[in-house]
């Protein structure tokens, strides 16, 4: 029921922190973060000499397939992925099936993820039954269900008048619309990135203009209505402008952007020989919109780094190119990603990380979590920001092998992962 957590250097951007010192967790929970203290009676040291010590890191995006498509993921294979990738929480999307548009499906989502007893799993709830775009689910019976938030991710609210009544009822239960900006219309058959790459190989592509006029009109639909709304998975320098000008406008807008949006544009589809493992939607942009993305990291416009982790089987991901499914894994690497090719090259700084994988994510979606205050939950990632590993799908966690980043090597990656202060992984 004690841990002490002895000898790291604790960066916590909730509290400004970043200083050697040890943290005292007894019963579930922070109860000191002091330069030095004593060991407690009965109690379990950790030692973290060299090692950063940080609040436990939440992903806010993550589709657990459970229920209907447990041969992609479950909620345990998930959790266990995410603890190994130094993740203590996930939020998880509602393209289940069935849809988890209703209390039964997400006390089911709660119950796996109770016997799992890795990470928490914080499940959204769809906006619109079935998540067929046309009548709002209930808000009311999802919220008290647990869920945090809603969205039909892996579809965009397209109705607007749908969308318009999301966010006036986003107000109403504090919980934000999380949206997958796409217009419909513009997308057509596209699978990768229209612009010269697309042009040069003749593959149809998604414009990044079907991204960012959805976002205007859901930011119009936000300012008319004061309701809260957070972009999934932007991918655009324009995306990210329109963003910022909303926020100069006091609107309740929110964003987030994923480590493959932040590290690969649109050639590495070519060069990667048209494999799936590099289809994504939304689809890796301009290396313009790749260079906008970080330096929106770098100036505070990004509120988080989410993995938009989307299981597939093998057999769905060696299909052709344009008949493959969208998407790829990322709980077990985003961590690791972000440190070697942001942080080691001073693109972002170690404590701005943390903030973009921990203390944003519990903001955007208002998650206990994301500090380590004295009274918070005790859930804490460490890492060693040298280790040096190689990324092997074949060993993954998840049931999933559907990455880009097979074979790359990396340094810094998580070796701890302490969940309501019980140690729910330790690296090798």
């Amino acid at each position: 029921m004690k841990l002490l957590v002895r000898g790291g250097r604790v960066v916590d951007p909730s509290q400004g922190l970043d200083q050697p010192a040890d943290v005292l967790i007894e019963h579930g929970a922070v109860v000191r973060v002091e330069p030095s203290i004593a060991v407690p009676a009965h109690g379990e040291v950790l030692e973290a000499r060299g090692l950063v010590v940080a609040p436990g890191l939440i992903d806010i995006h993550v589709h657990l397939r459970e229920p209907g498509q447990e041969s992609k993921e479950t909620v345990a294979s998930g959790v266990a992925a995410a603890v190994a990738g130094g993740f203590t929480a996930v939020a998880c999307m509602a393209n289940t099936s069935p849809v988890n548009d209703s209390r039964l499906v997400t006390e089911t989502i709660l119950r796996s993820a109770e016997r799992a007893g890795l990470a928490r799993v914080y499940p959204i709830g769809a906006v619109s039954k079935k998540l067929e775009g046309d009548e709002m689910a209930s808000f009311g019976q999802l919220a008290a269900a647990g869920c945090v938030a809603f969205s039909d991710d892996g579809r965009p609210v397209f109705n607007t008048e749908l969308m318009r009544r999301a966010l006036e009822y986003s107000r109403h239960f504090d919980r934000p619309i999380v949206q997958h900006a796409q217009d419909l219309d513009l997308t057509g058959d596209g699978v990768m990135h229209e612009g010269t790459s697309s042009a040069c190989c003749g593959m149809p592509g998604i414009p990044g203009l079907a991204e960012e006029v959805m976002i205007a009109r859901d930011l119009l639909l936000a300012e008319e209505t004061g309701g809260r709304y957070h972009v999934a998975h932007l991918s655009t320098a324009r995306s990210l402008r329109l963003v910022r000008e909303a926020r100069a406008r006091s609107l309740q807008v929110t964003c987030e952007v994923t480590p493959h949006h932040l590290l690969l544009a649109d050639r590495a589809v070519i060069d990667a020989g048209f494999h799936a493992h590099w289809k994504m939607n939304p689809p890796l942009r301009d290396q313009r919109d790749v260079e906008g993305l970080v330096a929106g990291l770098a100036d505070g416009s990004i509120d988080a780094i989410a993995s938009d982790h989307a299981p597939h089987t093998a057999d769905e991901k060696v299909l052709e190119f344009q008949t493959a499914p969208f998407g790829i894994v990322g709980l077990e690497t985003t961590l690791a990603l972000c440190l070697d090719r942001l942080v080691r090259p001073g693109r972002i700084s170690l404590s701005r990380l943390i903030e973009l994988l921990s203390t944003g994510p519990a903001r955007v979606l208002g998650l206990p979590g994301g500090t380590l205050r004295p009274g918070a939950l005790a859930d804490v990632t460490l890492i060693d920001p040298e280790r040096e590993l190689e990324v092997v799908a074949a060993r993954f966690r998840s049931k999933s092998r559907n990455t880009p980043f097979d074979g790359w090597k990396l340094r810094g990656a998580a070796v701890a992962t302490i969940v309501g202060g019980r140690i729910v992984y330790r690296a090798d």
